[in-house]
């Protein structure tokens, strides 16, 4: 299977990409940056699509794995400005709670990047085990151990 003309792929998949983007970062201009860059690596490297899955199931890992990657280097840059600023809180004034997919984002950028990549085809896309194994390429028992690590303690495996 061949790429279509970037353009023509740019149109017809873009929003989806930025949509995924979107829903895995929380933020609409690093979404906007995962979209560039996805399409700016095809621009380089056409090669890189090797024709086994659709374009959109490529599109989607590709724009997967690069939110993971901005999601593990926010966590990087906050945990840093962390360590080198001791600002607190005005007295009285309590921290908001995080919601559920600030933690979400949290857990997964604490993760190796294949659990993570699991966790989200498996729990937010809700996708199957084969499915799954189809998109990364590699066996469903894998796949299956792979989701057995996410329960574990330790591994980042503790869910939010």
């Amino acid at each position: 299977m061949r790429l279509p003309p970037l353009e023509e792929l740019y149109r017809s998949h873009g929003p989806a990409v930025l949509r995924r983007a979107r829903q895995l970062l929380g933020n609409d201009e690093e979404a906007r940056d995962v979209l560039q860059d996805v399409f700016a690596s095809l621009l380089r490297r056409p090669e890189q699509f090797e024709g086994r899955s659709s374009p959109m199931t490529f599109l989607y890992a590709m724009t997967t794995h690069c939110a993971l990657g901005r999601l593990r280097l926010r966590r990087t840059r906050d945990r840093l400005l962390q360590a080198h600023v001791e600002a607190q809180p005005p007295a009285g004034v309590a921290p908001s709670a995080p919601d559920a997919l600030v933690q979400l984002r949290d857990w997964l950028a604490t993760m190796p990047e294949e659990l993570a990549t699991v966790a989200v085809h498996y729990h937010l896309d809700e996708m199957t085990q084969d499915e799954i194994a189809a998109v990364l390429g590699c066996s469903r028992q894998w796949v299956g151990k792979l989701l057995r690590r996410l329960r574990e303690p330790g591994l980042g495996g503790s869910e939010p």
